[in-house]
């Protein structure tokens, strides 16, 4: 991220790492903060609000597409058993209470904080380049 030059305060830090912790929740108030007392969002908290906001509404999006696709395969005879075992597979306890799949999003939700948290801009491919092109840069 060269075109990025400031170091962000710890307090964007922070928030940062709420955004992707909270699916966005404390980026959002802090947008709305930031409306109400007419300040200037730096490109850091930019990066990383509009990132968990975007990151957040993909995962619903990819849930609801997923659950409506894997229901309507339900009611085909022999996919619907196939269907059936590979959703056991991924969503069954592997390490304690926690499925494959939810390992999987607490990994990067945790790679996500943590590298806000340092002040670094953290790369997801695709997403962040969607995001790179419109945050806006000082």
């Amino acid at each position: 991220m060269s075109g990025y030059s400031s170091k962000p305060f710890m307090i964007e830090r922070i928030v940062a790492a709420l955004s992707y912790i909270t699916m966005g929740f404390a980026g959002f108030i802090w947008l709305i903060l930031g409306i109400f007392t007419k300040a200037q969002l730096r490109p850091f908290m930019q990066y990383h609000i509009f990132q968990s906001i975007f990151i957040s509404i993909a995962y619903f999006l990819l849930c609801y597409i997923l659950g409506f696709l894997l229901n309507i395969l339900s009611f085909i005879p022999f996919v619907n058993w196939l269907v059936a075992q590979t959703t056991f597979l991924f969503n069954a306890p592997l390490i304690g209470p926690y499925s494959l799949i939810q390992i999987v999003i607490y990994a990067i939700i945790l790679y996500l904080a943590v590298t806000s948290f340092m002040g670094q801009y953290s790369r997801i491919p695709w997403i962040s380049d969607i995001i790179d092109q419109n945050v806006r840069r000082y």
